[in-house]
């Protein structure tokens, strides 16, 4: 049987339910505010550091030829072993840095050489702070083959015709990023283990 409301009792029913109250939402929980992030301040515009020193690079290293010292152009961006990038602004920068060090060697006229050894020094930012030169491996490696490949400056990278590239901590830069100059030193003799023992202390 369906039960029946009288018209009294429908009214009734329907005032009590509009009377009742409606409990309130749940307070939302305040969020809490995230921390500012202040934007990197700018260094500034690029500078030219003092050239590293080079003799020191040369003590033990045998048939010692032609020596040459680049300051390589000015970037942003290096690529360094610690950094996290996407694989496509990884390539995009090794390219660009592989184009620069082709680009200076042509415009250099580097000599064309049979052997040599590199190192590549590091122009860190005046910031009072540790640094490993080491982790800049990396944008020397686009260097090295920027000059070799394309630049024309060995005929391979192999280990009979380069020696390195080897990590120097360099002067720092007054301003901007830092920077990376490469010292070409000739070989004229084969590379030896005491070549590779002097380049690598």
């Amino acid at each position: 049987m369906v039960a029946r409301l009288t018209l009294a009792q429908y009214q009734a029913l329907m005032k009590r339910r509009r009377t009742q109250t409606v409990q309130p939402a749940a307070a939302a929980v305040p969020r809490k505010k995230a921390a500012r992030q202040h934007a990197p301040v700018h260094p500034g515009p690029p500078s030219v550091p003092e050239p590293p020193a080079v003799a020191p690079l040369l003590a033990g290293l045998s048939g010692v030829g032609y020596i040459e010292t680049l300051l390589m152009p000015y970037s942003e961006e290096l690529l360094t072993s610690n950094q996290r990038l996407h694989h496509m602004a990884y390539h995009r920068l090794r390219k660009q840095l592989r184009a620069d060090a082709a680009s200076l060697a042509m415009a250099k006229r580097l000599p064309r050489l049979q052997r040599a050894a590199i190192f590549y020094v590091l122009h860190p930012r005046p910031i009072a702070r540790k640094r490993d030169p080491g982790n800049w491996s990396p944008t020397a490696k686009a260097y090295v083959d920027g000059l070799v490949s394309d630049g024309g400056l060995l005929p391979d990278d192999n280990h009979e015709h380069l020696l390195g590239p080897n990590p120097v901590m360099g002067p720092p830069v007054t301003t901007g990023f830092a920077r990376m100059s490469l010292v070409i030193v000739e070989l004229t003799e084969p590379v030896t283990s005491q070549n590779a023992e002097s380049a690598a202390t």
